[in-house]
């Protein structure tokens, strides 16, 4: 692997997500420091915004599925809160105008959108924010999402990402009809605008077509940057192609060394610096001023579970280790020999912390409270321990940064106010933004129109 994996020199960029309002885990409404109306309440993403901020985190990040449902999770929110927010664009509008710097970033897909309108949507949006825009581009493999969007099946995978490389080329082409220099606005001349720099987009693609030209002027960033999500050799090419970031979800250092390497080399093929395409990886934490501390509050969560759902779970993490939970105590860690049985499962990569766990002798329950079946990796524990994790993935040139997905809304300020200030006396986060604009915060060009 070339030495574009090294990041002796380098700072981390970070990605706060964004969900529900909540946080990333679906019981924290419940706990007792949660504002349990976060779902509807503005002023508690302003809020949460405005703190990350303070960080000076690069970018706020919102997945989002038109559905009900979100990252492949059931729509059942009865007990639980949902995994998405209100609609992304309304929500970002407001933060736009109570923030400064920080990044906003959402999820709109390719398949379920009209180009000229998201491209009209997104760039007022970045004008409103002055140039803090990004657009997480993905195609929407949700059957759900169809059946929202008319009675047609959804798209096979070639033509979903047939469609994602057209959608992007006609938002960008669209993005850079109106020339960088064409707002003029003289009132001693009378001239607003220079027709002349104003030209059509005629795009014409296979799924989509638009004429344009879009009549908003230039950003203070050009063009809002493109990020993408989801590891397939499609996804991978698209994202060598246009994006700047990336999330991505490894659960160890090799397995994200290589897929660092795999997202620069695409790059790399696409004519592009290595530099310009960031990987986020997604990493979930709990934080206490001791273990036992944070622990305890996992294990609240945990209790706020039906039965039902937590059964479940002890399942699940029975095929995860090759041992049968079911009808033991999970208050208490299995027999020796019963660790000792203990294996990973072949094809869980979260499985051999699993097991790390079982043989260091914790019992089931705080197994799963350290979060070993969740979807990224997670660290229960002090803000140290938050921080010597993101160090030794950093320095190992395993990522570029994180996807920060704490557990409820007073993770975001406990990030803020304990562990950013960790990673900047180690000299490995940056202690101002580096300029206005998302482009700036990424370290990537600017950009006007489509490049080819």
């Amino acid at each position: 692997m070339s030495d574009y994996l090294d990041n002796s020199n380098k700072q981390m960029k970070l990605a706060m997500m964004f969900v529900t309002g909540y946080g990333n885990e679906s019981y924290a409404w419940r706990l007792a420091d949660s504002n349990e109306r976060a779902y509807t309440d503005i002023n508690n993403y302003i809020k949460l915004a405005q703190i990350a901020e303070q960080g000076k985190i690069h970018t706020l990040f919102i997945a989002d599925t038109p559905a009900m449902v979100g990252s492949g999770v059931s729509g059942d929110f009865a007990r639980k809160s949902p995994m998405f927010v209100l609609e992304p664009m309304t929500i970002f509008s407001a933060i736009a105008t109570h923030t400064q710097k920080i990044g906003l970033v959402a999820t709109y897909s390719t398949t379920y959108n009209l180009p000229y309108n998201l491209a009209r949507q997104l760039k007022t949006l970045d004008i409103i924010s002055g140039g803090r825009i990004g657009w997480n581009a993905v195609t929407t493999g949700t059957r759900e999402v169809a059946y929202n969007f008319g009675n047609k099946p959804l798209p096979d995978t070639t033509t979903r990402y047939e469609m994602a490389h057209e959608m992007v080329e006609a938002v960008q082409t669209l993005w850079g009809t109106f020339g960088e220099n064409a707002y003029i606005t003289d009132k001693t001349t009378g001239q607003f605008a220079d027709m002349s720099q104003i030209k059509p987009a005629n795009y014409q693609g296979k799924h989509y077509q638009v004429k344009g030209a879009l009549p908003i002027p230039a950003t203070p960033q050009g063009q809002p940057p493109i990020f993408q999500a989801g590891p397939s050799p499609e996804g991978v090419e698209l994202a060598g192609r246009f994006a700047s970031g990336v999330y991505a979800n490894p659960f160890s250092i090799d397995e994200a060394r290589s897929y660092r390497n795999v997202l620069k080399q695409s790059a790399i093929a696409h004519g592009r610096n290595p530099d310009e395409i960031n990987m986020f990886s997604g990493f979930m934490f709990t934080i206490g001023d001791s273990y036992e501390e944070a622990l305890a509050r996992r294990m609240q969560l945990l209790d706020f579970m039906s039965d039902e759902e937590f059964n479940g779970q002890i399942r699940y993490l029975s095929a995860m280790i090759g041992v049968d939970l079911t009808g033991r105590d999970v208050n208490e860690p299995l027999p020796e020999y019963l660790q000792n049985q203990a294996s990973p499962h072949p094809h869980d990569p979260r499985s051999p912390r699993a097991v790390e766990l079982i043989q260091r002798g914790m019992s089931p329950k705080e197994v799963l409270a350290n979060g070993v079946i969740n979807y990224h990796p997670v660290v229960v524990g002090t803000a140290s321990d938050v921080a010597d994790f993101m160090e030794e993935w950093f320095k190992a040139g395993a990522t570029d940064g994180f996807s920060l997905a704490p557990d409820s809304q007073k993770g975001v300020s406990d990030f803020v106010e304990k562990v950013v200030p960790i990673l900047q006396e180690r000299g490995i986060y940056h202690l101002d933004y580096e300029g206005n604009t998302l482009r700036e915060h990424l370290g990537v060009p600017y950009q006007y129109g489509l490049k080819s």
